[in-house]
């Protein structure tokens, strides 16, 4: 068998560069080094493309000193990576593995349709409406009549923020109670988001959106368990695994409390009633074919006290860590991280 040439991104220029950098060294380990020859490409967070030689070199941030530049050409005739060192590679396949902003967006998904080039994950209508929570509520907001339930919010606009903040600040005071959360519309990994208790931390908490997105959303609090479900799968062949409980060390599962806590804790299949999983298990998939989802997504939702189920968010590249909830979601479900990781990249092939 000839061995396919499968180009592996990672880091980038989001936010979540760190975390793009621990995934892909997980991914790697999972991809069938019989079938592919792995190419590895970095992108520093200037935004600087580099060839990466070895995964050695990704956990040691060797591989930001690389002196030798790639371009992927968006010549489909082409569907090649090009080396500065002079080396030309036909690419078959890319594996994105790059979370937030240029990496879950649909802006490399675009380059890879450009190309011609066969990818893993969603594509870039479905990347760029999902990277987006303000367009994902509208979106899911249409499902059956409004029949998934999400949290109510308020939308700001950053830069209004400046001359508009008492305005803004008593329309939400308004419209809800304290206390509430604020979250930048384009960002992952919980970057930007804080909890207000009162008018100091709301503007505060605005003015730390306005970091990350020209978009602010305001929502009310939901006091309840956070439940996370991973998709797998494209076109009418979607299926959902178990679900995944989220128990933060702090407030709420901030940056922080997710990758530098080590007493926040994942609780696979958690004690939840029956039709409370299910419930959970069909709006994600739901959801994920609502925004036109292929290859796989992690769905966030809270349960209330009652069982009532709220939506929070859809991440289309999710985490691939040793603490990621997507990979130990499968592995429930008797999918082994290798075996998965093959299923998305034969769904790459797939697409429609």
């Amino acid at each position: 068998m000839n061995k396919k040439n499968l180009l592996v991104l990672f880091g980038g220029q989001s936010s979540e560069h760190e975390v793009s950098c621990m995934s892909v060294q997980n991914v790697i380990k999972c991809i069938n080094d019989d079938r592919y020859n792995i190419i590895l490409v970095g992108i520093t967070k200037e935004g600087h493309w580099v060839k990466c030689e070895r995964p050695a070199d990704i956990e040691s941030g060797a591989w930001r000193e690389s002196r030798v530049s790639a371009i992927l050409s968006p010549d489909a005739t082409e569907k090649a990576v090009y080396f500065s060192d002079g080396q030309k590679v036909r690419i078959d396949a890319a594996f994105p593995v790059l979370h937030g902003n240029y990496g879950e967006d649909g802006t490399v998904q675009g380059l890879f349709e450009l190309a011609g080039i066969p990818y893993v994950g969603c594509g870039g209508l479905s990347s760029a409406v999902t990277m987006d929570k303000y367009y994902t509520k509208l979106i899911v907001n249409s499902i059956g009549n409004g029949a998934v339930r999400q949290a109510d919010y308020e939308l700001v606009f950053a830069r209004k923020l400046e001359r508009k903040m008492n305005e803004y600040t008593a329309a939400i005071e308004k419209h809800f109670e304290y206390p509430v959360f604020i979250k930048p519309a384009v960002g992952g990994s919980s970057c930007g988001v804080t909890r207000a208790n009162n008018r100091e931390e709301l503007e505060a908490g605005l003015k730390e959106a306005a970091k990350y997105d020209k978009k602010i959303l305001v929502e009310e609090m939901i006091f309840g368990r956070e439940i996370e479900c991973a998709v797998l799968g494209g076109g009418d062949a979607v299926e959902a695994s178990g679900v995944g409980e989220i128990l933060a060390a702090a407030e709420f599962y901030d940056y922080d409390a997710k990758y530098n806590n080590p007493q926040s804790q994942t609780v696979i299949d958690p004690d939840l009633p029956e039709d409370v999983v299910e419930e959970i298990r069909r709006d994600a998939v739901s959801i994920f074919k609502s925004v036109d989802g292929h290859g796989l997504s992690r769905v966030d939702f809270f349960v209330k006290d009652d069982g009532t189920v709220i939506f929070n968010e859809i991440n289309t590249i999710p985490g691939f860590t040793a603490i990621s909830m997507y990979p130990m979601l499968w592995e429930a479900r008797g999918i082994s991280k290798k075996e998965l990781v093959q299923k998305l990249i034969d769904l790459a092939y797939e697409r429609v």
